[in-house]
């Protein structure tokens, strides 16, 4: 259970993430999160960075879609500015939202990467499937929602440290 918590890459931001490099390897779509991945879990728009980077992933030629546990208000007045499509109130780390997405644009899971900010739920929810799981530092931990806070990353706390005495995280990388 533990092993499948541990992301594909670690980055401290989407802006840090090799897109050119994982086009190269094959890779044709994002699934992304919303709160604490892309924006702060209380932001409503995108950030001129995070609009820019958003048109870098286009230009390369990578398909992305939102994929997100909150609810419809939340996701589309965010993404629908953006022409970004979406699947709100996802449930993950089910199998059903990362289906859905995959089949919206029309790809494979060998194609597809998830980026996120937590291993219980993009993380987990994209190993389950076979995706190429990429975790990003959360971008305001005092914006999350009360399960998020109190329940998810008390278990990712537990998760850390049992991963660390196994050797299966390396200590340079604690976050």
């Amino acid at each position: 259970m533990f092993k499948m918590l541990i992301p594909k890459e670690r980055v401290s931001t989407v802006f840090d993430i090799d897109l050119e490099g994982l086009y190269e390897q094959g890779y044709r779509g994002i699934i992304t999160d919303l709160d604490n991945t892309l924006v702060g879990a209380k932001a409503p728009l995108a950030t001129p960075e995070l609009l820019e980077w958003f048109k870098k992933v286009k230009e390369i030629g990578f398909q992305l879609i939102i994929v997100s546990n909150n609810q419809l208000e939340r996701v589309s007045k965010f993404a629908t500015p953006l022409d970004i499509q979406y699947v709100h109130e996802a449930r993950k780390p089910s199998n059903l939202p990362f289906r859905k997405a995959m089949k919206m644009m029309n790809l494979t899971a060998d194609q597809t990467i998830v980026v996120g900010d937590q291993m219980l739920t993009d993380v987990y929810g994209g190993n389950r499937l076979g995706l190429f799981t990429i975790l990003v530092l959360p971008i305001a931990l005092h914006d999350e929602g009360w399960v998020t806070r109190y329940f998810n990353r008390r278990v990712e706390r537990i998760a850390l440290t049992r991963l660390r005495r196994l050797g299966l995280w390396k200590e340079e990388d604690k976050e």
